[in-house]
């Protein structure tokens, strides 16, 4: 079955990219430090897609468990946190296995064509339970089909990121290439949150926000997993033809669990690489307290209609087309390093995140009739998604130097076993910030069936602290992790490139 698999895009690689066929088998003589084409850094960022429509549709599952179905807000943020487990065991074999093994279409690429069928399938019935389903029913429900879905993530990102981190051994190409996948990865996003509000969740006379009309749930089952298997599917073909460009890595050796938890227990001493799996774990965690609440706050709190959260989405669309100029600016003009451009990127749109809700929750925030609350709710996000891309832009670059590093001191190439923690950082934290999130909602007491306009006042500040005050304690948490701890510079990696390129060269002589 996985033979004929490979078999079938081997046979889409020779009509797509014939040429590169011919070149992999030959030594390749190309510069490692080369400078990739426009077309491919694109081809490479249009799977963000993936994310884009996990993130789009995400927005909507725990108010639709909890708001339409009934769901307990504990059990719907047990649910997704347990969903973790498998990513446990998932996400890191999955690393392993596309840096092990060896087939017709590469390392890489077998895993992201094969992501397409469980991202369809989980993000379909994630958003489509059978009728007449018990809480206890729902919630197993959504248990199982949040287990497929990140499941079907780890297939397309963990290789993904790995192929990316293969491409060139440039310091500044490297920022450029997931540079363009950042900018993706806002861009789907944004551009899905826009039509979750205002074409799939529009606003009617029987409810004053769409999203808690049970009937328009399979349009974005529909949408979302149409959008997340196609776009695994066209980055893969895209990059067919980047095959060649892959680092040549000896996969006769067969795998064994002795060798693969004394590789990882390499990588858990590398103080720079803890730095990074720390500012992962805290931002995604912080990340995943507000991709809850924040809706919550803005339907029940500022009581907008799904007309007007549009421009909240819409508050970050600045922040995609100035992100790269902003990036090459503060790399080339004020020369900072990218410990501090993720530090700084990370405290500061924290505190303009933070601020409508610390403000409110202090009595000085306009009220929710104000002509300018939208526009005072725009403002700091906009700022703030100028800056905070470079972050995760420079994160993903810094991976690659930590994979350099690995490489010098163990002589293996583990570029899966490194992405493999991002992405388990990336949906366990999250999956634990929906935790805190459910168990917050709990606390606060916040009513089943609520209406706006008619909400406790515990709750209501609950809402703006959660919002507010335990976002920004596990943001600067961050920022401080890989502030003080983070020590590859431009001029160590450098040197270990030099290194790696000396010891390659004698292995081929």
């Amino acid at each position: 079955m996985i033979k004929s698999f490979i078999n079938l895009i081997y046979v889409i690689w020779q009509k797509y990219a014939p040429d590169s066929i011919s070149q992999s088998e030959i030594d390749q003589n190309f510069d490692r430090k080369r400078k990739l084409r426009a077309k491919t850094k694109i081809l490479f960022s249009l799977g963000a897609g993936t994310e884009g429509a996990v993130t789009a549709a995400g927005i909507t599952t725990v108010l639709f468990y909890n708001q339409v179905l009934g769901v307990s807000p504990g059990l719907c943020g047990l649910a997704v946190a347990l969903s973790i487990i498998s990513d446990a065991v998932t996400d890191p074999l999955v690393g392993t296995f596309s840096d092990k093994i060896n087939t017709l279409v590469g390392r890489r690429h077998p895993l992201m064509f094969l992501s397409a069928l469980p991202l369809g399938i989980g993000l379909f019935f994630l958003y489509m339970p059978l009728n007449g389903l018990s809480e206890m029913q729902l919630f197993f429900w959504l248990l199982t089909f949040m287990v497929v879905t990140k499941f079907g993530l780890t297939l397309y990102l963990v290789p993904h990121d790995g192929l990316g981190a293969e491409l060139t051994d440039d310091y500044d190409e490297r920022s450029s290439l997931f540079g363009y996948n950042e900018v993706g990865t806002m861009l789907f996003p944004s551009i899905l949150v826009f039509i979750v509000y205002l074409v799939i969740f529009p606003s009617s006379d029987e409810y004053a926000n769409g999203m808690l009309n049970q009937a328009r749930y399979i349009i974005l089952a529909v949408t979302m997993s149409l959008v997340a298997a196609s776009s695994a599917l066209i980055c893969s073909l895209g990059t067919l033809d980047q095959i060649p460009y892959l680092h040549k890595v000896d996969v006769s050796k067969k795998f064994h669990f002795v060798d693969f938890f004394k590789e990882l227990k390499a990588l858990l001493t590398n103080q720079s690489y803890l730095a990074l799996c720390s500012w992962m774990l805290l931002m995604y965690i912080g990340l995943g307290i507000i991709g809850i609440v924040s809706t919550y706050a803005y339907i029940y709190v500022f009581e907008l209609s799904t007309e007007r959260m549009v421009w909240i989405g819409m508050a970050k669309m600045p922040g995609i087309l100035l992100c790269m100029p902003i990036l090459f600016f503060v790399t080339s003009k004020l020369k900072l390093g990218k410990k501090e451009i993720m530090s700084f990127c990370t405290a500061i749109p924290a505190l303009l995140v933070a601020l409508p809700y610390i403000a409110k929750y202090a009595g000085y925030w306009p009220d929710n009739d104000s002509p300018i609350l939208l526009g005072s709710l725009i403002a700091p996000l906009l700022i703030a998604y100028c800056i905070f891309p470079l972050s995760m832009i420079v994160m993903n670059s810094a991976l690659v130097d930590v994979a350099d590093e690995h490489e010098l001191k163990t002589g293996y190439r583990s570029e899966g076993v490194i992405f493999s923690v991002k992405s388990f950082a990336q949906k366990s934290t999250q999956s634990v910030g929906s935790l805190i999130a459910g168990i917050g909602l709990e606390v606060i007491n916040f009513p089943d069936k609520a209406e706006m306009g008619n909400l406790p006042q515990e709750a209501l500040d609950g809402l703006l602290i959660m919002n507010g005050h335990v976002y920004l304690m596990f943001w600067f948490a961050a920022a401080a992790a890989v502030y003080f701890f983070f020590s590859i510079t431009r001029e160590s990696q450098e040197a270990t490139v030099k290194k790696l390129e000396e010891i390659r060269a004698q292995r081929q002589s």
